[in-house]
């Protein structure tokens, strides 16, 4: 989840009220080169704390093969495909608000080495399936579960992180012969445990209004921590970032926040037959270790810890890659 805070953030930040008040009207910040005029209103503007900083087009980093696949009975999927290693398959899934090229960007080429890489967006969350149906993680289980159909592969390791620790968790429950392995990275048993935890997710219904509005998407990224923390790494690719994000349904968005709020794992855990390994981030501000831990307990996983925050995939994409890559061996050594 600190990676939709990340890329939030990247459409701006705070400023203080004043700035606002002695702002003078002034035509819209551009390109001095080609006349072009920068998207958002004077209040986004002064929100924005990286204006100092030049926006280029938003063009995207180097990617695997991106396509969109139709998948009976279910829509249209936008999937990527990397690697052609011998090893079992890996399926990676994303967290909310993400996509999968924001949550695994830095992370295709560092995970692609060793057998072939899959990855795809969730519904609503990207280029991910419209429904006119509410939003529900066993249904993105199940999509991805048709995907693997229509792609010929028959079992895969599963990655999935954050909210795409339950996903994974409810594909190897719901279809036990797809998955050959889980590998569940900063993610938990269960998300509605304390008070506070039951409040924030009420106010999800907020959350799908301020994320149509681009001053609301700026003021939620206040709300959520300091611009200052984020990296360099991400700032590097803030126009394709944003845009990414923008991808995404706002209405889903919301919806898959409480389909969090409400998901309590122990019964999909007790069905999973398969080989399950821990990635725990110990300094993260989202997801509490203890909770990560209480996930790998439940599940008798073996345990891999990373010394980083919810953004580890992005920020600290080297190490957390390998750490990754080792719980995926962990899973494959001990799939029948």
């Amino acid at each position: 989840m600190k990676a939709g805070k990340a890329v939030l953030l990247l459409a701006g930040g705070f400023a203080a009220a004043r700035v606002l008040r002695r702002r003078k009207r002034e035509a819209p910040p551009g390109s001095e080169e080609t006349g072009e005029i920068l998207r958002g209103s004077r209040v986004a503007r002064a929100l924005d704390p990286f204006s100092h900083l030049e926006i280029g087009a938003p063009v995207p980093p180097p990617l695997p093969e991106g396509r969109v696949v139709t998948v009976p009975g279910r829509g249209e999927m936008f999937v990527r495909t990397a690697g052609d290693g011998p090893g079992t398959p890996v399926l990676l899934l994303h967290g909310w608000m993400a996509s999968a090229d924001l949550n695994w960007y830095r992370l295709y080429d560092e995970l692609s080495g060793e057998r072939p890489l899959i990855a795809c967006d969730h519904r609503g969350h990207g280029r991910g399936i419209r429904s006119p149906h509410r939003f529900t993680l066993e249904a993105c289980a199940d999509d991805a579960a048709a995907l693997m159909e229509v792609l010929e592969v028959e079992r895969a390791i599963v990655v999935g992180y954050s909210m795409g620790g339950p996903i994974a968790t409810l594909l190897a429950a719901r279809h036990p012969e797809k998955a050959a392995g889980l590998v569940l990275a900063a993610t938990a048993l269960e998300w509605h445990e304390s008070l506070s935890e039951r409040a924030r997710w009420r106010l999800m219904g907020l959350l799908s209004v301020m994320l149509r509005w681009q001053a609301g998407r700026l003021l939620l990224a206040h709300i959520m921590g300091d611009a200052g923390e984020v990296s360099e790494v991400i700032l590097e690719h803030r126009s394709w970032l944003e845009g990414e994000f923008r991808r995404s349904d706002p209405t889903d968005l919301a919806e898959a926040g409480r389909a969090l709020s409400r998901y309590d794992g122990r019964p999909q855990v007790a069905m999973v037959t398969c080989p399950v390994a821990v990635v725990i981030t110990t300094s993260d501000t989202l997801v509490a270790p203890r909770k990560q831990r209480a996930l790998a307990d439940a599940c008798g996983a073996a345990v891999f810890e990373f010394d980083g925050d919810h953004d580890s995939a992005i920020v600290h994409s080297e190490g957390f890659a390998k750490v990754t890559q080792e719980a995926i061996r962990s899973v494959a050594d001990r799939s029948p």
